[in-house]
């Protein structure tokens, strides 16, 4: 395969000529992808990180897949105007329990150790937290460029946000990672990552960033923002947002998700490409003829589908209907389905629905559409 291979699609591989001599050393090297449980999918944004994991793993070296499941707590400011809110720990243990199920779409699950960096920075006592924090400075913080636009506009920087690049870089000290791979809005924390292990008197890793993956809405693809595709999504759901993307897009599709650097000249059978790719591996090929024929009657034709699955109402009148989208439906939050509702996609036995609290009469029987794509009907308990 190759180094070319290995670092395919990569926009920072440092320091220049370190993994040339990494891979010198003899041995499996071990490749670090660390990833916070902010939402319940890993998303195909993440997935192009994973490809170069997988790359590594075809070549005989050792994954290691973190799940930030005590970084998550703070939240990482990378790119970040305000501090993230707070998740709750429920909801970071149901998130982390599907990452590794999600992310084997893509890994080798036989190559990679899965860790959750709870593990280790759980552990860390006082006296410990203070040595790490010894390892660099406030000012080799504030050189990070959202901490100094935040700082120089006179915004808050928690203490807790200023930890975080000092912790995803302990993850490299406990896992002693030859390599440790991100988005490029990673690369300040996977270079903290080099200084911390040097400070512990490990050899310090290799980072290497990629591309981040734009959505059908021109910004970066983001669980929190609902922008996403899901590795284990529906396979409805992951064909049929694949057709949304927008024309200018497709090369950096095909070239991000597919690594092919040729794109058909025709949009739409390019997008077909894509929307089959994705469903085939997350899925297989049986799932793809399907995918296609439920787009092709639900959106293009404006169909219900052939079969609407029931789905049972809970207790209660009236009932929030938020929830019930997000449970009933597969919707990822309930923010993303109170916008959803805002922006006039729900809809019950075909009239647009602009309320939250539904009163249940209305509900039961009823056929609920959630955007061009997702269908039930409503049965009472």
């Amino acid at each position: 395969m190759g180094l070319a291979e290995l670092t395919r699609n990569a926009v920072h591989v440092l320091p220049e000529g370190g993994l040339e001599e990494k891979l010198k050393v003899g041995r499996p090297l071990r490749v670090k992808l660390g990833i916070d449980v902010t939402a319940p999918d890993v998303t195909l944004g993440n997935g192009i990180p994973l490809r170069r994991m997988r790359a590594f793993e075809d070549e005989g070296h050792t994954g290691v897949l973190i799940v930030g499941d005590y970084t998550t707590r703070i939240g990482d400011p990378s790119g970040r105007k305000t501090e993230r809110p707070m998740i709750d720990p429920a909801e970071i243990d149901r998130n982390a329990q599907r990452y590794f199920e999600h992310a084997s779409t893509i890994i080798d699950p036989e190559r990679t150790e899965l860790r959750f960096n709870s593990e280790w920075l759980g552990r860390l006592d006082f006296a410990e937290v203070l040595r790490l924090t010894r390892t660099t400075t406030v000012a080799r913080m504030l050189e990070r460029d959202d901490f100094a636009k935040r700082f120089g506009a006179s915004e808050p920087i928690s203490v807790s946000e200023l930890l975080y690049p000092l912790m995803q870089a302990y993850d490299s000290v406990a896992v002693q990672a030859d390599v440790e791979l991100g988005g490029t809005d990673q690369l300040y924390n996977l270079l903290m990552g080099r200084e911390v292990m040097e400070a512990y008197g490990l050899e310090p890793q290799v980072a290497l960033t990629v591309e981040y993956l734009d959505s059908w809405d021109g910004t970066g693809m983001s669980a929190s923002r609902g922008n996403y595709i899901g590795l284990k999504e529906r396979p409805e759901e992951q064909f049929g947002k694949a057709m949304r993307i927008p024309d200018s897009l497709l090369p950096q599709w095909h070239r991000l998700v597919m690594e092919r650097d040729d794109t058909p000249a025709d949009p739409f059978e390019a997008k077909l490409e894509l929307a089959r790719f994705i469903v085939r591996r997350a899925w297989g090929e049986e799932a793809v003829g399907a995918a296609e024929q439920h787009f092709t009657r639900v959106v293009r034709e404006g169909q219900a589908p052939d079969e609407v699955p029931e789905a049972q109402l809970p207790e209660g009148d009236p009932l929030h209907l938020p929830a019930l989208l997000v449970e009933r439906l597969g919707l990822g939050s309930t923010s993303e389905a109170r916008r959803l509702i805002a922006q006039g996609g729900v809809r019950l036995n075909g009239e647009v629905v602009t309320e939250l609290d539904v009163p249940r009469s209305r509900l039961e029987g009823a056929l609920v559409q959630a955007g061009k794509r997702r269908f039930a009907r409503f049965q009472p308990a």
